[in-house]
């Protein structure tokens, strides 16, 4: 039985899957045994299944028909590993395709685990494809960091406790420290506190699935931790900041379900009311911009329709 299993979920990312298989590959080179690795493909179009296929053929290869979804497939992944249960592995590591692994980083996250029994989760440090500082684990979401993601009252806020930060200094320490959650991209789980707890929640079918989780196993006591020693590159962190309308409603509809999952009324209320004052600044700001001829009307009309859509959400959801 292999110690670690670990789980990547592809959509349409055949080059980044490529490079980050392959960095697993060279990471787990003094000991392939102890790992098992399954990808579960959601119906991408661009050859990854096939490239995974022909190029690694000692990785697990999971082909959806459609797109299942990031939680779904995450856990047709746990499942075929048998994770978890007494026939899988020990921890299972859920790793995304816009990742490189460092060195030894699978073996620090797995020591951490063998000699923190009372973690139910740990996370790696990660950095940028330049090797910057990036946030690898968060506070849980509050109102507070809603208001912060439409109104900045000054940039400093937004590398603090209150938008759900964790000092630099910590990572720098190179020594584990408590977290609320690590960053999806890259988060290991131990066996028993899965069996406790269960698998992720396919009702996220993209975002905040990971969030859910760690306050799930929280709530049974569990610690969460980031690992600074184990070093993950997270390429995804630097992608583009165009707005995506499709993106930017998949985030806020599973925000909503969180809160409606894990908050009171009146505090779900409360969260809705800042996202709503936030959409109508940013209306305004989009017509603003149409009115000086800084942005197109077909531009303007997708990121009108996102903003109106996830008032609706919040309505229903909230």
């Amino acid at each position: 039985m292999a110690r670690l299993g670990i789980v990547t979920v592809s959509y349409n990312v055949r080059e980044l899957l490529r490079q980050c298989l392959a960095s697993v590959q060279e990471s787990l080179a003094g000991a392939p045994e102890s790992a098992e690795v399954v990808v579960v493909d959601n119906a991408s179009s661009d050859g990854s299944a096939e490239m995974v296929r022909r190029e690694f053929p000692w990785v697990r290869l999971l082909a959806n028909e459609r797109n299942a979804g990031f939680a779904a497939a995450n856990n047709l992944g746990l499942r075929a590993l048998g994770f978890p249960g007494d026939g899988g592995p020990r921890y299972a590591l859920l790793l995304n395709p816009d990742t490189v692994v460092r060195g030894a980083a699978l073996a620090e996250l797995v020591a951490f685990m063998e000699r923190t029994p009372g973690a139910g989760a740990c996370g790696p440090r990660l950095v940028y494809g330049d090797g910057s500082f990036q946030h690898s684990a968060f506070r849980f979401p509050t109102v507070t960091m809603a208001f912060l993601d439409f109104f900045v009252p000054h940039h400093r806020l937004l590398d603090s406790r209150l938008n759900g930060r964790y000092p630099r200094r910590l990572y720098e320490r190179g020594l584990p420290f408590a977290v609320d959650h690590p960053l999806g991209a890259a988060l290991m789980v131990r066996s028993e506190a899965a069996a406790q707890v269960g698998l992720l929640d396919e009702q996220f079918f993209m975002y905040c699935e990971e969030i859910d989780w760690c306050r799930r196993l929280k709530a049974q006591g569990w610690g969460i931790y980031c690992v600074p020693q184990a070093e993950i590159v997270h390429l995804g962190g630097q992608s583009t900041q165009q707005f995506r309308a499709d993106m930017f409603i998949a985030l806020w509809r599973s925000r909503y379900q969180l809160f409606a999952k894990h908050n009171g009324r009146l505090y779900r209320r409360a969260v809705r009311a800042v996202v709503e004052a936030g959409l109508a600044r940013e209306e305004g700001r989009v017509r603003r911009r149409v009115r000086e001829g800084r942005l197109d009307q077909v531009a303007a009309q997708r990121m009108l329709a996102a903003y109106a859509e996830v008032r609706a959400l919040g309505r229903a959801l909230a």
